[in-house]
């Protein structure tokens, strides 16, 4: 059950990331990467602050490096 609590948070948190929604800035960005990157830790028993912390950086980092760009109207 612990899992799908898990998936049902990272689903959500994912869809916020879409085009169009509500996640424009690094800082928005880093912190839903923050929160899944803890909850997929914690689904497979990892270490909560190690998946928060590189969730974290790779949703600051991911418009830099073009894997989350989109064009600016």
């Amino acid at each position: 059950m612990k899992f799908i609590y898990a998936l049902i948070a990272a689903t959500t948190l994912i869809s916020a990331c879409a085009p169009g929604a509500a996640i424009d800035s690094d800082m928005e960005r880093g912190l839903v990467g923050a929160a899944l990157g803890y909850g997929a830790a914690k689904a497979v028993n990892g270490n909560g602050d190690r998946g928060a912390i590189i969730g974290g950086l790779a949703g600051v980092f991911c418009d830099d490096a073009g894997v989350c760009s989109r064009p600016r109207y």
